[in-house]
């Protein structure tokens, strides 16, 4: 599903993001990347979204070599991708219902296939009953959930989640992971890039470990040492 061979980012002469890592991700896995601040972790998921190039090697994802994706292609990729931030990224003057639809919208989508999709996706993360809400109206959890119901609508292969816990409490977090779980067993590949030992140990799934833009550990079912 996501193959990297020999990746290099190299952003300046004293700055690299990324070197020599050689990774695969088969359908359908649930994977952890950790490591600390600076690591490489948000290169990698630039890389992924083609939001950089890598300076040397080859990316493919689902059998698509991104490597050099031209400019027009990177919104075919990103139906493919989902993302989902820290940060939220919603539209304040935008209801639940609307910040979701939005995402079909700028992709050209009917009226009638929005109106199919957006419950669907928000009864998955469990905000059916606050479709009408703005997101100032939400607790932070719930704000990553409606997040998480836009990363749906095109019903990606590929749901990518960096540091989806970053700005959530423990108790929101466990709800968040559990959703990102319900996911997986749909189908859908999980790439989770977090520095939270507490999600990763708990989890019991595959970690791959960066160390100054390196890969250091690749185990199953493994637990976040550094």
């Amino acid at each position: 599903m996501i193959k990297l061979k020999g990746i290099t980012k190299q952003y300046t002469r004293d700055s690299l993001g990324l070197e020599e890592v050689d990774l695969d991700i088969d359908a359908g896995e649930f994977v952890s990347i950790v490591g600390q601040s600076g690591t490489g972790k948000t290169t990698l998921v630039k890389l992924l979204i083609a939001e950089e190039r890598p300076t040397s090697g080859e990316i493919s994802v689902g059998g698509w070599n991104i490597t050099n994706i031209s400019s027009r292609d990177i919104p075919l990729l990103r139906r493919q991708i989902g993302v989902i931030f820290q940060d939220f990224k919603l539209l304040p003057q935008k209801t639940v219902c609307e910040n979701v639809s939005f995402a079909l919208e700028v992709a050209g989508e009917k009226d009638f296939r929005i109106s199919q999709v957006v419950p669907r996706v928000l009864e998955i993360v469990g905000l059916g009953h606050k479709q009408d809400r703005y997101p100032h109206q939400l607790s932070g959890g719930e704000q990553q959930r409606v997040a998480i119901a836009r990363s749906l609508v095109h019903r990606p292969k590929i749901l990518v989640a960096d540091e989806p816990t970053g700005n959530l409490d423990s108790i929101n977090a466990q709800e968040i992971i559990e959703i990102l779980k319900k996911i997986n067993e749909f189908g859908t590949t999980i790439v989770l890039v977090t520095h939270n030992r507490e999600v990763v140990n708990q989890l019991k799934k595959r970690v791959v470990t960066l160390h100054n833009g390196r890969i250091i550990s690749d185990a199953e079912k493994a637990k976040y040492r550094l």
